[in-house]
């Protein structure tokens, strides 16, 4: 049976450890967050769809249009309806009303979880249950193909598969997903620099483009397979840097699940600040202000480790602290920004949410 009425939900997430590795076929570790997008649509008795949002343009268009032809965000649902529809699901035309608690611009990821909510309410919508890992490969394919960001499968998997109270070790080349525990004396802390990424798409493309070089260069089909002899041995240059950074940062996430199993947050943290140095100097996506947060975190006592996280460039960095010591971390945070940006930075606590759902209302 068919419904009338569904209601949809997908996080956001923050990748504690593995990042740009997701398109090298190699391993991530992030955890979906409390924050998220919601979906409520209706069913329509044609093909016409109608997208409401707080803040943005309402918009219309057609499942029968090129979703690379919608206007603005709504690529993103028409895009899901539209590859959903070409894998075999009977989508109706609906009217949805979307809402997010994700900050926007922050490198949390909500694209991908408008893509998730629409996918696994258009789903039910159809009658049918969701295949979470398969909508995260067709959001996947709506930022690569629609969207034109040559993007990996993370930000998708982990809003769709997340368990909650758990990050999660992901194979990006299986797409199989291991519950980590995150120890109780542990908080994971974001820290939003407010600053907003500006034409870097193409630096993105760019250093994907470098890791498939490296990968040919050494004769492997992705840098997942490479190991860091190989790398070694290339030729000085951009693309050895890339490739130095992606080998390191798989064989970091792989020992960060087995610190993380034996509760040493010490030696977690450290890798965690390994991995900002990586991206910093070997990967080129930090930038001032996430090299400033990160610097400020690892200040205080409280923090185990700090880096840059998602896509980088701008946006957040996150921080493993002891739990105790959240709230005067958080206070020394904000403060410290404040005095060396100016501006008062959003700063969350954050548990490990779960995954995406949808619901029949």
């Amino acid at each position: 049976m068919q419904p009338e009425q569904v209601r949809s939900r997908a996080p956001g997430r923050v990748n504690l450890i593995g990042e740009h590795t997701d398109y090298n076929d190699g391993f991530v570790m992030p955890l979906a967050l409390p924050f998220d997008t919601t979906l409520s649509i209706v069913r329509r008795p044609d093909r016409r769809v109608l997208l409401h949002s707080a803040g943005f343009e309402d918009l219309e268009f057609s499942l029968d249009d090129d979703p690379s032809d919608v206007g603005s965000w709504g690529r993103y649902v028409a895009g899901m309806a539209h590859y959903l529809e070409a894998d075999g699901l009977a989508v109706s035309g609906f009217e949805a009303t979307i809402s997010t608690t994700i900050p926007v611009g922050a490198s949390l990821s909500s694209s991908a979880a408008l893509e998730n909510a629409a996918g696994f309410g258009l789903t039910v919508m159809a009658g049918e249950t969701p295949d979470p890992v398969k909508i995260a490969t067709l959001g996947q394919r709506v930022e690569n193909e629609i969207i034109g960001i040559q993007s990996g499968i993370m930000d998708q998997l982990i809003s769709a598969v997340a368990v909650e109270g758990f990050a999660m070790r992901i194979d990006c080349r299986s797409l199989e997903s291991t519950p980590v525990r995150v120890a109780d004396n542990a908080s994971v802390v974001i820290m939003d620099t407010m600053t907003r990424r500006e034409l870097a798409d193409s630096e993105y493309d760019l250093r994907r483009q470098a890791c498939e070089r490296a990968a040919s260069t050494i004769g492997v089909s992705a840098l997942r397979d490479a190991t860091i002899e190989q790398v070694d041995a290339m030729s000085s240059g951009v693309d050895k840097r890339r490739a130095t950074h992606v080998v390191n940062e798989n064989a970091r996430v792989l020992q960060a699940e087995q610190l993380l199993n034996n509760d040493d947050l010490t030696e977690f943290g450290r890798l965690m600040n390994e991995s900002h140095y990586s991206l910093q100097t070997n990967y080129e996506v930090s930038s001032d202000a996430l090299d400033q947060m990160s610097a400020i975190a690892r200040e205080h006592d409280a923090c185990f480790g700090a880096r840059m996280t998602g896509g980088g460039f701008a946006g957040s960095a996150v921080a493993c602290i002891d739990r105790s010591q959240s709230e005067n971390f958080v206070s020394h945070v904000k403060r410290r920004w404040e005095d060396e940006a100016g501006t008062v930075p959003d700063v969350w606590i954050v548990e490990p949410a779960a995954g995406a759902s949808a619901v029949v209302v």
